[in-house]
């Protein structure tokens, strides 16, 4: 499955739970080693909403405010060749960490080379239409983009 978008700036909070060792450890089988401290913001392009209404739906997570026509698109959508891998959250110093959904990917832009990574839908999220990205490098460099720049992800399919 490909997905493509725009990088959007996040609001700079992934860093505090990507740091997180219980999440490392669990990125660890995600991507082979431990992930960069942040995630690359990516606003999927509107043609491709069905499909990541899809992702988000199989990963339990709630599509409220997205259009019936987009919705019905995504009951059509086969992700039965596609792995969501459950990452675990957990309390600590009695503050809750949410759990999320991670989903193996390629990442590139149109001048860079593709890079392994994964797209993260967490249990609890203010996006809607953004997709978020962890890699073991810091994608916004490695792949040489700014906001507003397209990339396109490719999802593995086993």
């Amino acid at each position: 499955m490909r997905l493509s978008g725009t990088v959007s700036s996040g609001l700079g909070r992934a860093s505090i739970f990507m740091a997180q060792p219980h999440y490392q450890e669990q990125f660890l089988e995600v991507l082979n080693e431990k992930a960069w401290p942040g995630t690359l913001n990516i606003n999927v392009d509107n043609s491709d909403l069905s499909k990541f209404m899809a992702l988000r739906k199989k990963s339990g997570i709630d599509t409220f405010g997205i259009s019936d026509e987009v919705l019905e698109d995504a009951k059509n959508i086969d992700l039965s060749n596609i792995e969501f891998i459950r990452i675990r959250g957990f309390l600590r110093d009695g503050k809750s960490f949410g759990g999320a959904t991670a989903i193996k990917c390629n990442i590139k832009s149109s001048d860079s080379e593709i890079i392994p990574s994964a797209i993260l839908i967490p249990d609890l999220t203010r996006h809607v239409d953004v997709i978020e990205i962890i890699s073991t490098k810091f994608l916004r460099k490695t792949i040489e983009v700014s906001d507003d720049d397209s990339v396109i992800i490719e999802i593995d399919t086993n």
